[in-house]
């Protein structure tokens, strides 16, 4: 099979869903550009990719996203790569009362989770937006639905990126433009995410939560979302099923409320 010769980002791409999601899109024969602050995690998921189809094209990138100008020099280091898809998946989560909270680690989560999503969907928007089948799949959480004890201020970020996509594919369609925004909205799901917000050297994922699903999972959904016409695509945390919709969002419109043009 060739490949398609357009590409798709990934950022977070080192581990958990983004590496899963980077060998699903590796299977369907798309060249991938891959995110992260971990080369030797980058490398070995290049190497897995190549190994079932090596006439990919696989370019890794590595960057910390928490750094204001790396989300510029990334993007202009990618200016003659045609992009169709960019995943905003690099993020991280943190568990504890608000008034314990470290603040470095909380600004650099916000930056994280808020700056550089914001930042990179602008910049991709601005160029892409009325170029054929182009997609922004910023990836959120059921915590971006739903408030969590002890994670108010990953949630706040989380509800940030729902919002901010929902409004977003919202803004595009209503311009006409031919791009789409979509948001993912796991639930629990077995990967690095329960150490790093929890400040843990492991993490029993059966012990904390009576269902999870797997990265592997999460990353078939993100393909659902993908190749379909909805906005989100979130787990049902009833039924801890994957559902797709147009948006769980108000959107107030054209309500006589709003600013005039």
């Amino acid at each position: 099979m060739m490949p398609n010769q357009k590409y798709i980002v990934i950022t977070g791409a080192s581990s958990g869903i983004g590496y899963s999601t980077a060998k699903a899109f590796g299977k369907r024969g798309r060249n991938l550009i891959l995110v992260a602050r971990r080369k030797e995690n980058l490398v070995k998921l290049k190497k897995e990719i190549l190994d079932v189809n090596p006439e990919l094209d696989i370019v890794i990138k590595v960057v910390d996203l928490t750094v204001e100008e790396n989300l510029y020099q990334l993007f202009d280091e990618l200016a003659d790569y045609e992009i169709d898809t960019w995943i905003n998946n690099a993020g991280f989560g943190y568990y504890s009362d608000f008034a314990d909270q470290d603040i470095a680690k909380t600004v650099k989560m916000l930056r994280l989770n808020i700056e550089a999503l914001t930042i990179l969907s602008m910049l991709f928007v601005q160029k892409y937006q009325n170029i054929e089948n182009t997609q922004v799949i910023n990836v959120s959480s059921a915590g971006g639905y739903t408030i969590v004890p002890t994670a108010i201020t990953y949630c706040g970020t989380k509800f940030y990126v729902s919002s901010f996509t929902e409004g977003l594919d919202r803004e595009l369609i209503d311009k006409g433009a031919k791009m789409r925004a979509k948001v993912l909205a796991p639930a629990a799901t077995k990967t690095e995410f329960g150490k790093v917000a929890n400040d843990l050297d492991s993490y029993d994922y059966d012990k904390a939560f009576g269902t999870y699903h797997s990265s592997d999972q999460m990353a078939l959904f993100l393909l659902d979302l993908y190749d379909s016409d909805k906005t989100v695509g979130h787990i049902n945390r009833e039924s801890f099923t994957f559902e797709l919709s147009d948006g769980l969002f108000n959107y107030s419109d054209n309500s006589s409320s709003n600013q005039k043009p």
